[in-house]
């Protein structure tokens, strides 16, 4: 399979310290609350204050991650568990093998790239929130679908779905622009899902109930991959 890079301007990645920029927003009011509250004797309130702060600054941490060598990986584009691997029909009538990750609000939410692509659509759609679980999730809820040809011409998609906690979906991604293999391009708050749409012929790596790590566990390989 060719990996190199087409003629596209290359994703400037954003995300790229330990923890996310939301991590201030989600942390501080809490953290500065708590010791506010400490000062005042109020250890009552300053414990359940301080313990807030200290979840919403690690729900938005971004770790560092070592991706696999293998350049023909497609790689997990998130933490979590995976609750679906199979063919599916998508919404156009074309089948695409699907595998589906579910996101407890423990796991780390920033999302990768499961393959090397230049970006050819960005499309957002969905009413719903229903608890990204459920199976109707992944047709009616909120979510982002990215769109990503690899320099062999193979189109892999990846969406970013909200639950019912999660209200904002964050990409960084532009149409034409070239995303590496494994770079950080967004993530969605709180509990949610990301599914990898593969060419119905890729072989899945994993299987339902697995637990995988963004940018760092295989879960396919494309089709005409070699190993």
């Amino acid at each position: 399979m060719t990996t190199g890079q087409p003629r596209a301007p290359l994703f400037r990645e954003r995300l790229t310290g330990r923890f996310a920029p939301e991590a201030a927003v989600a942390s501080l009011p809490f953290l500065l609350g708590g010791a506010l509250a400490a000062l005042q004797g109020a250890a009552w309130l300053a414990l359940p204050l301080a313990a807030f702060g200290v979840f919403g600054a690690a729900f938005f941490r971004n770790p560092a991650r070592t991706l696999p060598d293998d350049p023909d990986a497609v790689l997990a584009p998130a933490d979590g568990k995976v609750m679906e691997v199979g063919v599916c029909e998508l919404a156009d009538g074309r089948k695409a093998l699907r595998i589906g990750i579910f996101l407890s609000v423990f796991d780390v939410h920033v999302n990768r790239a499961p393959v090397a692509g230049r970006v050819r659509g960005v499309v957002r759609s969905g009413s719903a929130y229903f608890a990204a679980f459920r199976p109707e999730a992944a047709a009616r809820n909120v979510q982002l679908a990215l769109e990503l040809e690899t320099a062999s011409g193979a189109r892999v998609g990846v969406v970013q779905i909200s639950g019912w906690i999660a209200r904002r979906i964050v990409c960084h991604a532009q149409v034409g622009e070239w995303l590496p293999r494994g770079v950080r391009y967004g993530l969605i708050r709180f509990g949610s899902r990301t599914d990898v749409l593969l060419p119905p012929e890729a072989e899945p790596r994993v299987a339902r109930g697995a637990r995988v790590r963004g940018g760092s566990d295989v879960i396919a390989r494309l089709p005409g991959a070699a190993g």
